[in-house]
């Protein structure tokens, strides 16, 4: 059986949107025994864009 949890990160810019510091996330996640299972768009603008998205983490329960 496994446990999930949720990390929102949101894009950030003007003209060009980026979404940074995602990288560290997983990373940090890893160390703690988390793997990284995906991810959940939560908000996206009227062209399509993602603006939110919830990273998917997974460990498995003792």
């Amino acid at each position: 059986m496994y446990t999930y949890e949720y990390e929102r990160i949101c894009a950030k810019g003007f003209f060009e949107l980026k979404i940074e510091g995602y990288e560290e996330i997983i990373a940090c996640r890893a160390e703690d025994g988390w793997r990284y299972v995906g991810n959940i768009p939560v908000l996206q603008d009227s062209h399509g864009l993602i603006l939110k998205m919830d990273l998917v983490f997974e460990k498995e329960l003792p």
